[in-house]
């Protein structure tokens, strides 16, 4: 037998033994934990038609679907991300508009990145999709609910930091930058690039002032003291109710005994654009990226004919169970 045919492709891994018990385990956990909150459980497809995830939607760029054809010749993809799926599976299911759904779910997401940086190309993700809600308690919801499943797995040095498309969105317009700058500017600041946002700015000809207050969003993360600094560089209306609907949803969050597990960072930008209000991160000791994402997409389900609003948050499980093996939380309950 060719060797090669014992070894699993770059970007994916067998799991097994003690591992898998333990990632069977938490998994059983945290999804007691959406259940008892009154979340219920949906199966989407492993693969769906390329237009669910295509950039008119705001998804995954088209170059890290992983496409196949079915024999009818249409492209489909492997899902890199659950909500889309999930957001066409509630507006044909679900009709009522009246109707607030909470669904969740577990599976395996695919994405054929090249720069790999140890990360898998797949991976087991949960989450929860709030549907037909647009008030700040249902942000709040979401947010404590991923606190509560990561505090019942054993987890215990994270943080959920938080951020507001609409804020940066605003100051673009009061700027009125082109889709091209924004894009570039939005890509940069999400790197915490200081200097390449002045450059940026400076040669798309921008006075010093705004080249000032776009670069300041870089710094503009911690506790909710940075959110007064944020409302005063805040050009417009707009970028001025971001800064609003940030300092309710942690006044709630605080109600609930959760401002310990938060903090806020302006400069949080993410390459979905589906996101049309506050997005939100977990990253725990011990790992390097992001264990989960979520955040609010109110224009998502418009796109299958259903507009509705809708926040929710994908947990990335591999990312998990390595950050409960370093900070030493060896066994579940």
């Amino acid at each position: 037998m060719n060797s090669q045919l014992l070894h699993t492709p770059a970007g994916v891994r067998d799991i097994y033994g003690d591992e898998y018990a333990k990632k069977l385990a938490a998994e059983a956990i945290i999804r007691r934990e959406f259940n008892l909150a009154g979340y219920r459980d949906i199966q989407t497809p492993t693969f769906e038609f390329f237009d669910i995830f295509a950039n008119e939607i705001g998804t995954t760029p088209s170059n890290e679907l992983y496409k196949l054809t079915d024999d009818n010749g249409n492209t489909m993809v492997l899902r890199p991300d659950f909500t889309p799926g999930v957001a066409r599976c509630a507006a044909k299911y679900f009709s009522d508009p009246g109707e607030r759904l909470r669904l969740c779910y577990l599976g395996n997401t695919y994405k054929n990145t090249t720069n790999l940086r140890g990360k898998l190309k797949e991976r087991t993700e949960m989450g929860v999709e709030l549907i037909g809600d647009a008030a700040i308690l249902a942000e709040a919801e979401t947010i404590a609910l991923l606190i509560k499943a990561l505090l019942a797995v054993g987890l215990k040095n994270f943080q959920v930091s938080i951020g507001q498309v609409e804020y940066f969105k605003g100051m673009c317009s009061a700027a009125a930058l082109s889709a091209e700058i924004k894009l570039r500017l939005r890509d940069l600041i999400a790197g915490k690039n200081h200097f390449a946002v002045e450059s940026l700015l400076k040669e798309a000809g921008l006075n010093d002032l705004d080249c000032e207050h776009f670069s300041a969003i870089t710094d503009l993360m911690g506790g909710p003291d940075i959110l007064e600094r944020a409302m005063e560089l805040a050009p417009n209306e707009p970028s001025q109710a971001a800064i609003t609907n940030l300092i309710k949803l942690y006044d709630v969050l605080c109600e609930q005994g959760m401002e310990n597990h938060v903090a806020f960072d302006l400069g949080m930008l993410s390459q979905y654009n589906y996101y049309t209000g506050i997005i939100f991160k977990c990253y725990a000791y011990g790992v390097g990226d992001a264990i989960a994402k979520g955040g609010r997409y109110d224009d998502l389900l418009e796109k299958f004919g259903k507009g509705t609003p809708a926040v929710g948050f994908g947990l990335v499980i591999d990312e998990l169970m390595m950050a409960l093996t370093r900070q030493g939380v060896g066994g579940f309950h």
